[in-house]
């Protein structure tokens, strides 16, 4: 089972790499990618945090090594895909894992991005310039993870699993 599980992580991570390099928004020092969120959504969900948190991860590092995402991706995609799976794995709701992402990046993970970027990047900035980029990008994806995911529940008739 754990393999399975596995070779599902990695398809996710080519699917969000792909897709997020495909459609990626840049704002201020962030680029916006709403394909993570979904992924982040569509893999906590079907595979559990611990899974989750690797597909970040693994499409982060994609796209930084391929200069189609910034280091700020790695905060706001693993906190937004933990927050996710934890909160499905305890209450098994899909609406608390909507919530669990768009909290988890848009606000959490927006906090943490802000002394990385001081850290890191040459320019000042300040943090109510990620919060809003960070939010919309993860409520935007996380709103089409869960539509997907509650048509598939409805027509594959996945009671339990998907709520």
């Amino acid at each position: 089972m754990h393999l399975k599980k596995w070779l599902y992580t990695a398809m996710l991570v080519a699917i969000s790499f792909v897709g997020g390099s495909l459609v990626s928004i840049p704002v201020s020092f962030a680029k916006i990618a709403p394909v993570q969120h979904l992924i982040n959504l569509v893999s906590a969900v079907v595979l559990g945090p611990g899974y989750a948190v690797a597909q970040a991860f693994g499409s982060s590092l994609l796209r930084n090594l391929f200069g189609t995402g910034t280091i700020l991706a790695f905060p706001g995609s693993m906190i937004g895909a933990l927050c996710s799976g934890l909160l499905y794995q305890f209450t098994k709701k899909l609406w608390f894992a909507f919530a669990g992402e768009v909290v988890g990046t848009g606000i959490l993970g927006a906090m943490v991005s802000y002394p990385i970027a001081r850290l890191f990047l040459t320019q000042q900035v300040t943090i109510w310039v990620f919060i809003p980029s960070f939010f919309l990008s993860s409520f935007i994806g996380a709103m089409i993870g869960y539509i997907i995911l509650r048509k598939m529940s409805l027509r594959l008739a996945l009671t339990d699993r998907f709520y």
